[in-house]
């Protein structure tokens, strides 16, 4: 699961198997209370050690770029929601689902700051707000992949189909909006009731999951079910809905849809170029976790420094949507100067300059297209 990251303390761990193996109860309580472990022991010699040095990434480095995420994310998350609700007649149902998906990004990116703070100072912050943090992280995730499922769903029968059925009605559109966040946090909320605060043996207090007995077995069930229903099945949907509505957009030389389509395309890749190496790092710890793959002390560090450097990719993901709007959405432009201009801060000539977007491709019934 996205929020089941591998803990990585501050200072180098030594283990001594023959210690472990003589005293079995220290593998199963030490290895299981650490994500750095995966509870099951290594196939090398007795007299092999593991030496696992788990400060994988400069701290300091992180924190930097958790805090210009921060900044970036606010900022440019707050523009979005500005010009789409400011744009209340030329808003169509994708613009809907995008306005839910930066809000998504600026919950979590409110959170940005308190794992600066973790990453530098450990979790100083108690078992509630290690709770919600974990959780608004988690929703973050699903309710992005969720709603980008949905667009591609609207765009093909808009494109494929030339149908309005669904999109018509916009009230529908609330309800599923409503339904996303809903499922968002059915899929978040094991992590969230599982993590709570830890002190590790001679390191900073880390928020975790402390599932207690059989915690090998736990973790495959909470990483299994929510990826099948929370990312690999909208991927599936997405792949197929797009695979079709490019067939057809290229077939029928549909040159204007095509270009009210660039701002999705890349909204949808950058959330897979985001997201995908994460949730692939994770399908191998799994394997090894299940023991479908042999498990080394190299290998556990291997993806413990993937698992590290793939998550802050995904927590980058929260402010790369608006500068996606910024230089290809053309009325996402126009909407952001147009508020300018009412507030005196640009000349209504250089609003006038940049003129009105001049292609369609809403199906919600207007003459909107898509930020």
């Amino acid at each position: 699961m996205v929020g089941d990251s591998v803990f990585q303390p501050d200072h180098t761990m030594t283990i001594i198997l023959d210690d472990v193996y003589n005293s079995s109860y220290l593998w199963e309580g030490f290895e299981d209370e650490f994500g750095n472990y995966t509870g099951t022991p290594p196939t090398e010699d007795d007299d092999y050690i593991c030496d696992v040095n788990t400060e994988t990434l400069n701290k300091h480095a992180v924190v930097v770029i958790y805090v210009l995420v921060f900044l970036l994310s606010l900022l440019g998350n707050s523009l979005v929601m500005l010009v789409i609700l400011y744009s209340r007649v030329g808003r169509s149902v994708t613009d809907v689902y995008l306005l839910n998906l930066a809000m998504a990004d600026l919950l979590f990116a409110m959170t940005l700051p308190i794992w600066a703070a973790s990453k530098a100072k450990g979790w100083i912050f108690g078992t509630p707000l290690c709770k919600v943090v974990s959780l608004l992280k988690e929703v973050n995730f699903y309710s992005g992949i969720l709603l980008l499922a949905c667009i591609s769903m609207d765009r093909y029968l808009a494109i494929v189909h030339a149908t309005r059925t669904l999109t018509q009605k916009r009230h529908w559109v609330k309800f599923i909006c409503l339904g996303i966040w809903v499922l968002s946090v059915i899929l978040a909320l094991p992590i969230s009731i599982f993590r709570e605060v830890y002190q590790p043996p001679s390191s900073n207090l880390v928020c975790y999951e402390n599932l207690g007995a059989n915690t090998t077995k736990w973790r495959m069930v909470m990483r299994v079910l929510p990826q099948t229903f929370g990312f690999l099945l909208p991927l599936l949907v997405m792949l197929f809905c797009y695979g079709l509505t490019l067939r057809t957009l290229f077939s029928a030389q549909m040159g204007q849809k095509h270009r009210a389509m660039r701002v999705i395309f890349a909204v949808v890749l950058v959330f897979l170029l985001c997201w995908l190496p994460y949730n692939l790092v994770l399908v191998v710890d799994t394997l090894m976790r299940a023991r479908v793959i042999p498990e080394t002390c190299q290998r556990r560090k291997d993806i413990g420094r993937a698992l590290d450097a793939t998550e802050i990719l995904g927590f980058l993901h929260s402010c790369l949507n608006p500068l996606i709007y910024v230089f290809i959405g053309q009325k996402f432009r126009h909407g952001l100067l147009k508020i300018m201009a009412i507030h005196g801060l640009i000349s209504k000539e250089f609003l006038a300059k940049d003129g009105r977007p001049s292609f369609v491709g809403s199906s919600s019934g207007n003459t909107s297209t898509t930020l």
